[in-house]
């Protein structure tokens, strides 16, 4: 088993328990929480088999669904924002990612905060809408997006600049 493999069995164990056991209990201001747990799918190596990505995204998410008793809606936004992931990198990242170049220890933290701000905006609006689950509430969704996306992308942020190897 390499350090790439460890490395990543680390981050999803411990992303999942940090969500279920910590951070679902925050409900800052009755409707805000943070979902770290997608700084997995975001970090996630790039050259990897795609199909067990899009697996291991389901695994992700369905494990936050069994702390939250959810019905599957995390394991959804999981596995969607884990599809659209290759767009979302080309556009965050441009040539470096046509390379497959990409070590997120090495990328400024302001690419690093706009491919968390899409992902993040994109998995909350998936959830929010699966949880609420009815368009006469749309303002609810988008602030609960909005909101959450926000506390979401300051603590991937934060994750990613504490835990990422430093620079030589």
């Amino acid at each position: 088993m390499n350090s790439v493999t460890l490395n990543s069995i680390l981050r999803f164990v411990s992303l999942v328990l940090l969500q279920g056991l910590v951070l679902n209990h925050v409900n800052f201001l009755g409707y805000i929480n943070p979902y770290p747990y997608i700084l997995f799918v975001a970090l996630f190596p790039i050259n990897n088999n795609r199909t067990l990505f899009i697996f291991l995204a389901f695994l992700l998410g369905l494990g936050v669904d069994l702390f939250t008793d959810s019905g599957g809606i995390h394991a959804a936004a999981s596995v969607t924002i884990a599809y659209i992931r290759p767009p979302i990198l080309k556009f965050s990242f441009g040539t470096i990612y046509d390379n497959q170049t990409i070590k997120f220890s090495q990328i400024d933290v302001g690419s690093r905060m706009v491919y968390f701000s899409i992902l993040a905006l994109f998995h909350h609006l998936i959830l929010f809408s699966l949880e609420v689950f009815n368009f006469s509430d749309i303002i609810l969704i988008l602030k609960k997006t909005l909101f959450s996306s926000i506390f979401t992308i300051i603590l991937c942020t934060l994750f990613s600049i504490l835990f990422s190897p430093k620079r030589k």
